[in-house]
């Protein structure tokens, strides 16, 4: 069974990016599930509901959020709340008695007789918001599953302080198929099966215009760097150049990972 994992489908760039490439990748690798990260996916910022269905009706199976999931809530919370939607925001979010969020951190999957469940945490160090421990919300969730038979296992971990996604890394070995971390907006080269069988990729990395700062037109932000100064408003690249990072992995047996690839498309839209 094969999964293709997209991280951060960043503004109209990629989006453009990933509706030209997709189907190629789908044809060429005949995967069974697709993941696709939308954090940025409207003007870096969340999804509006627009994009999101955009997206979601290109054969994608599960779209992750992380951390700016609240920027655009009001342009696409009623996508959020539907029974179909393929969205889910991070499983440890830190609930209010009275404000509860309907749409759950977690998705169960089928296709083809084979079920795949994708858990979506965030760190608790350095990331500026109110979370749950995700160590606990994981066990959680595997707890009230346990009577389920699942395929796979995925967890996507959005995470600042490499401590804690090794910690997590760790806690989860042989209970899970696959994690990668995702944040840090570089892809690395640690790509490693464990010696119980899960997988791990510490980043994934970003899709987006090829030659901007992150996602940024660098004259939009130059004088920041000369200066400090965060007066300069800081405008989307543009630049057709893209690219499109992804991996593929693969489990045939017992939950656990036999193969791994990372691969990099750079092209330039017409």
């Amino acid at each position: 069974m094969k999964i293709l994992v997209f991280w951060d489908v960043f503004g109209r760039v990629w989006r453009a990016a990933l509706t030209k490439e997709l189907p190629k990748l789908k044809e060429k690798h005949n995967p069974d599930f697709v993941i696709v990260n939308i954090e940025n996916a409207t003007s870096w910022r969340w999804a509006i509901e627009k994009h999101a269905r955009e997206i979601a009706d290109l054969w994608v199976d599960v779209m992750t959020t992380w951390d700016h999931v609240f920027d655009n809530i009001s342009k696409i919370e009623d996508y959020l709340d539907e029974e179909n939607s393929k969205a889910i925001r991070w499983a440890n979010f830190y609930e209010h008695k009275d404000y509860k969020i309907a749409w759950k951190g977690y998705k169960i999957v089928e296709n083809n007789g084979k079920k795949l469940l994708v858990i979506h945490l965030i760190g608790e160090v350095f990331m500026n918001k109110k979370v749950s421990n995700p160590f606990e919300t994981a066990d959680d969730i595997l707890e009230k599953l346990k009577d389920e038979k699942f395929d796979w296992i995925i967890v996507d971990f959005h995470k600042e302080a490499t401590a804690e996604w090794y910690g997590m890394w760790f806690h989860l070995d042989w209970k899970i198929s696959a994690i990668f971390w995702t944040h840090t907006h570089i892809q690395t080269n640690d790509e490693l099966i464990l010696p119980k069988g899960t997988w791990f990729l510490s980043d994934v990395w970003m899709n987006w215009p090829l030659f901007s700062v992150i996602w940024a037109d660098y004259k939009s932000v130059e004088k920041r760097f000369l200066t400090w100064l965060s007066k300069w408003k800081i405008e989307q690249c543009l630049d057709k150049n893209y690219v499109v990072n992804w991996a593929i992995f693969e489990i045939w047996s017992d939950m656990k990972c036999e193969k791994i690839e990372k691969i990099r498309i750079r092209w330039k839209l017409i």
